[in-house]
């Protein structure tokens, strides 16, 4: 079982790096990547792009991952500045991070793959990483149990690291709260 902290957020969805590598958290929203705060009127915009998407957080993890057979998410979020609302999914196969977006109306793949082989990541991503593929919990499960823990819907939800931890960090639209769920995995696989 995870173990859940559920935080209000004041602001929207974070737009979380595939492992932050400090223990310092993200700002809680950051826009176009370069620290700085969407206007509110930017912000009420994306949400209700969010609220009416077709396809849910969950199926465009499960989309992203299908093409890449034994693949896992590692990070996930709604994009809705751009012309067409999108997920952007980052998905860990093979030795490399893939970028997909997903369009969230009809669940089709939008543009071209990206790919970056691990070994152009620092150290510390790196070892997130591999702590992601040891954890018994993958992010689509950590999904579920922030929706259900804070009766809502992800938005995002990607690793973040904690006091030396990795955990799991949800965004879920709840009503009109935005909450952050930390999920802490239980531990590392069993060895084969």
């Amino acid at each position: 079982m995870l173990a859940v902290m559920i935080l209000a957020l004041p602001l929207p969805a974070p737009a979380y790096a595939i492992a932050p590598s400090t223990d310092e958290r993200a700002s809680p929203y950051t826009g176009n990547g370069d620290g700085a705060e969407a206007s509110q009127p930017a912000i009420n915009r994306e949400l209700e792009l969010f609220r009416g998407s077709t396809i849910s957080l969950s199926q465009a993890m499960a989309i992203a991952e299908a093409l890449h057979a034994g693949s896992t998410t590692a990070d996930v979020s709604f994009d809705g500045a751009s012309d067409l609302p999108v997920y952007r999914v980052k998905i860990l196969h093979n030795d490399r991070i893939w970028q997909h977006a997903v369009d969230a109306a009809t669940g089709r793949i939008v543009g071209g793959a990206a790919a970056l082989p691990l070994t152009e990541l620092d150290a510390d991503d790196r070892n997130n990483l591999a702590a992601l593929r040891a954890v018994r919990h993958r992010l689509p499960e950590a999904v579920r149990v922030a929706e259900h823990a804070a009766s809502g819907k992800a938005i995002s939800g990607g690793l973040i690291r904690e006091r030396g931890r990795l955990n799991f960090a949800i965004v879920v639209i709840s009503g009109s709260e935005l909450k952050e769920v930390i999920l802490e995995p239980p531990g590392r696989r069993p060895a084969k």
